[in-house]
């Protein structure tokens, strides 16, 4: 992995039981919030798939594209964008019917002091876009953010974990759902809540946070010890894989790698492979916030890339100065403060 161009075109690498599940499930794609982290690479992942299938599927990008570079690149391989408020009633009802809908929008970093303006697009928001498409299905995406912190021991939240969310933007996190919920009980609308944290590319990410800590001979706080990755490209497979599991009430999916990944650990492969040492501070705490996502390897299968692979591919971008995008995950905090 050299190259961004490498990087986007193994983001869109489709598989064989996306392009069947694609085939199951009648009617075009719409992606809200398409222009965020995931958005472009699960656009171009769902084209590449619907061409492969030789489907008659159209893909529709909807952002607010404040980037025109990104919406450009879209528009080049075949997803159809569509620039758009979504808190913007008028131009929500505007938007064209689709029978799958790919709910991305939202709000995480900068909550704090934009308070208000996180709770409107994670909470107000899915209520419009669930009156909007209530004839259709939709995956929602949600946040393993929302479950309690839990003893590193006991293999992490499954979907049986009842919600206990720390702070405003794990808080609208949840009320997002229950929104959707409401709708999707009043309605009949077909739905999954896709939770996921956290996915990777070379760009941004668990992973790459420790490396570049590493390789700049930064601290490392342990007090958060442990993570859950998954690299995006597989992150997106199964997102679209969930249009086969929208049901109503919905269906609850957690989505991420099936290690509980100890931070020491990789802070120390990473010092191997970058030629360092890791500098460690702090102490384990007896609990993270993990994410158990069995349920989801037992319906998609296990992610196409392991662990090792993404930390061989994030060593190597780092050692060549990859481009990297100003996204920190914060998966270190513990008291919700995003």
């Amino acid at each position: 992995m050299i190259t961004v161009e490498q990087l986007e075109a193994k983001l869109a690498e489709p598989t064989e039981e996306l392009v069947n599940d694609l085939g199951r499930v009648s009617g075009d794609l719409i992606l809200l919030g398409v222009g965020g982290k995931m958005g472009p690479s699960l656009a171009k992942l769902a084209v590449n798939a619907i061409r492969e299938g030789g489907l008659n599927k159209r893909v529709i990008g909807v952002s607010r594209f404040s980037n025109a570079e990104a919406r450009k690149e879209l528009d080049e391989v075949g997803v159809e964008t569509i620039s758009c408020e979504l808190l913007d009633d008028e131009a929500l009802r505007a938007l064209p019917h689709a029978e799958n809908v790919i709910y991305m929008a939202g709000n995480k970093f900068g909550t704090k002091g934009r308070e208000h303006f996180t709770w409107a697009m994670n909470t107000y928001l899915p209520g419009r876009v669930a009156d909007k498409f209530k004839d259709s299905r939709i995956v929602v995406f949600s946040s393993g953010n929302i479950y309690p912190f839990l003893p590193v021991s006991g293999g992490g939240a499954d979907e049986q974990v009842m919600p206990q969310p720390i702070g405003e933007y794990a808080q609208s996190t949840l009320g997002r759902e229950r929104i959707f919920e409401y709708h999707s009980h009043k309605n009949g609308t077909p739905m999954a809540m896709y939770r996921l944290n956290y996915a990777i590319d070379m760009r941004y990410g668990v992973l790459l946070e420790l490396a570049r800590a590493v390789n700049e001979d930064r601290e490392i706080d342990l007090t958060m010890g442990f993570a859950n990755v998954i690299w995006q490209g597989d992150a997106n497979v199964m997102a679209l894989r969930c249009l086969t599991q929208c049901d109503s009430p919905p269906n609850i999916v957690n989505i991420t790698g099936p290690e509980t990944l100890s931070i020491r650990w990789a802070a120390n492969e990473f010092a191997k492979r970058l030629g360092k040492e890791a500098r460690l501070t702090g102490v384990e705490s007896e609990t993270a916030l993990l994410n158990n996502a069995s349920k989801s390897h037992q319906l998609f299968g296990y992610p196409r890339v392991s662990l090792l692979q993404m930390m061989d591919w994030t060593a190597e971008w780092v050692k060549q100065g990859g481009a990297t995008w100003n996204k920190p995950t914060h998966f270190q905090e513990r008291k919700g403060n995003f």
